[in-house]
């Protein structure tokens, strides 16, 4: 990139260290790991398993969303413009739409991660253990593609940037 002249605007200059690419292979075996459980689950818990399964689903992803923009607001990141819900695959849930500082992309998964786990948990008291394992499951699920971004990345500076495209994670240092 040029340097700005007029003083309107900085740039930064980004440099790639590490892709992590989420393969064809992997994408399929993300797409079936719920219809594994949904069967395992049917044999050993409930046949309901299956209503559970779909409930469990917009519930945790909503929950998911909570948690992510309250630890946001919390820790005074901008969230405007910058964060959007997503569907698509692999990235489905609360996901940054533009570069984002690595150590808070890692604190708010990490939030998610264990408060999300302890919401399902409390399902348990009012609800038929198989709706708490759907949530359980769902939750894992939703979070899977960015825990392993999360590993790959175990011994990365936590100052550096983070962007997600369709099909893979890059990490980049200044």
């Amino acid at each position: 990139m040029e340097p700005n002249t007029k003083g309107a605007a900085t740039f930064y200059q980004y440099k790639l260290i590490k892709k992590i690419t989420i393969t064809a292979f992997l994408l399929r075996v993300y797409i079936a790991l719920p219809f594994v459980c949904l069967v395992l689950e049917s044999i050993f818990l409930s046949w309901l398993s299956i209503l559970f399964m779909i409930i469990a689903g917009p519930v945790m992803l909503w929950i998911q969303y909570v948690i992510s923009r309250s630890v946001l607001l919390i820790s005074g990141h901008p969230i405007a413009k910058r964060w959007r819900m997503s569907l698509r695959l692999p990235w489905p849930g609360y996901m940054p739409d533009q570069y984002i500082n690595y150590g808070i992309f890692r604190s708010v998964q990490l939030h998610n991660l264990w408060i999300g786990l302890c919401i399902a948990a409390l399902f348990i008291v009012w609800a038929p253990p198989a709706f708490t394992v759907s949530l359980a499951i769902c939750h894992l699920w939703l979070l899977l593609p960015r825990l392993y971004t999360l590993l790959r990345l175990n011994r990365a500076a936590k100052d550096g940037m983070l962007r997600f495209n369709a099909a893979d994670a890059s990490y980049y240092a200044q």
